[in-house]
């Protein structure tokens, strides 16, 4: 049985600025503490976390959603890519980021704790200094 939960996280800055971050490699990294290489262009693959994440652009719209394929080097090769959706909304003390991942095979890793100690938590440090 495939896994699927949702995460909803506030940032004190623009959608626009959550979501060039999250497709651009330099600030990607600096945001998240680990190396990443990723593209802004739909078709195009991306690595994160040192290769620990890979996956591939399917659907993006500007500063609004955020579609990815999305797989660790814990899934066994014949593991289906889990499906990561990003959507970002502005509110009036900077933007709310919707997280949507599904499609994770059965016995991964706890991903939501994840998301939060290696994504969310060093992303709110990275966007309270700039």
């Amino acid at each position: 049985m495939k896994e699927a939960f949702e995460m909803k996280v506030k940032f004190p800055v623009k959608a626009s600025t959550i979501y060039n971050a999250w497709l651009d490699s330099k600030t990607h990294s600096d945001m998240t503490g680990g190396e990443a290489s990723c593209s802004n262009q739909e078709g195009e693959e991306f690595s994160a976390w040192d290769g620990y994440i890979a996956g591939k652009n399917i659907q993006l719209n500007q500063d609004e959603k955020i579609i990815q394929s999305w797989r660790t080097s814990d899934f066994k090769n014949n593991d289906d890519d889990s499906e990561l959706i990003i959507e970002i909304q502005d509110t009036g003390e900077g933007c709310e980021l919707l997280l949507i991942h599904k499609n994770i095979p059965e016995g991964q890793p706890d991903y939501k704790q994840g998301w939060i100690d290696h994504y969310f938590n060093p992303m709110r440090i990275y966007f309270d200094g700039i």
